[in-house]
């Protein structure tokens, strides 16, 4: 038998790493932008841009992309996936950005990354895929960490708690994302993607963004816009996309796991921000409850008989878009 050389898992790992490490700094990007949240969001896009075109550009010259088949479609903005995958994007951005304000960038973080959890929930809503048991407890456990987090901000006001619900509704539109990403990538490019739905959500959100501050005031917050965009929209995601390609799906934990570790020590580093030890351990809960519901994913069965081969080719369907919320669960 011929030697088959391994991938290349350990360049991909730093990869997976460090694109985590770059998009868990997003949330400090917004917390000391000199624009309104909505506008960083819009920026974010904005500066993304031309980036994002030339590695769209880059994939369908070059076929790099696995969905790029001679039969492959042409990306256009009447695909009415592609302009719903930049809506569901523009309600997560301007609720996640809001929702860093109000609230710790360590909860929002974690709050906005139980959306693996809610894919599994809405394909039980929408193709009847009934999660199993463990996943069930899984989202009990998740509840009773985020009342832990949520614990010691009973008693502050209004505002911090109204962060902390931004940040989960983050999550429902994230998961909505992630279902329309994954719908996508059956026919276009991961860069093909990135840049049409990057364009509609910039569009979508320049209307909010002349709302509030939108234009820097000094040389510095244009380099933290910058930074944001290069950081969390293109370097970021870049690295996850190259890693994802090179490593078995299970390694895709790690990133959620470092994202929102970063974002946490960012926030104590540069921030002063704390968390109370009732918060620490409600995270490392809500973090446990993400990694059983992982596993618990609805997996294909074997189909008895070739009767219901049809039936399998819809389950295979769905169970792909179930592995793609954990293969995009990184990219914040």
């Amino acid at each position: 038998m011929p030697h088959q050389p391994n991938r290349p898992e350990f360049p991909g790992l730093i990869a997976l790493l460090a694109g985590a490490l770059a998009i868990g700094s997003s949330g400090i990007f917004v917390r000391v932008s000199e624009t309104g949240p909505t506008a960083t969001a819009f920026w974010r896009g904005c500066l993304a841009l031309p980036p994002l075109a030339v590695w769209a550009w880059l994939e369908r010259r070059h076929r790099v992309s696995p969905a790029a088949a001679p039969g492959m479609a042409a990306a256009s903005l009447r695909e009415p996936l592609l302009v719903w995958a930049g809506v569901f994007f523009a309600g997560d951005l301007a609720l996640w950005h809001a929702s860093l304000m109000l609230t710790s960038v360590a909860a929002s973080s974690l709050e906005a990354n139980c959306a693996p959890m809610l894919v599994t929930l809405f394909a039980w809503a929408l193709w009847g895929e009934r999660p199993r048991l463990p996943f069930l407890l899984a989202l009990a456990l998740a509840f009773g960490g985020m009342l832990l987090i949520l614990a010691p901000k009973l008693g502050g006001g209004s505002h911090a708690l109204l962060g902390d619900a931004l940040g989960l509704g983050t999550a429902c539109f994230y998961a909505a994302y992630i279902l329309a990403v994954a719908r996508l990538r059956g026919r276009y490019g991961t860069g093909i993607v990135m840049f049409a739905s990057t364009l509609v959500f910039t569009l979508i959100l320049l209307p909010l963004a002349l709302l509030q501050k939108f234009l820097p005031a000094t040389a510095a917050g244009w380099w933290v816009l910058l930074g944001c965009a290069m950081t969390a929209q293109v370097l970021g995601q870049g690295l996850i996309a190259y890693a994802l390609a090179h490593l078995p799906a299970t390694f895709g934990a790690v990133g959620l796991y470092v994202q929102v570790v970063a974002a946490g020590v960012y926030a104590w580093l540069l921030l002063g921000e704390r968390l109370a030890p009732v918060q620490i351990a409600g995270g490392a809960v809500v973090l446990a409850a993400i990694a059983l519901a992982r596993r618990a994913r609805v997996a294909p069965r074997v189909a008895p008989s070739a009767a219901v081969a049809d039936a399998r080719g819809a389950q295979a369907q769905r169970a792909s878009i179930q592995s793609s919320a954990a293969r995009h669960s990184e990219s914040r």
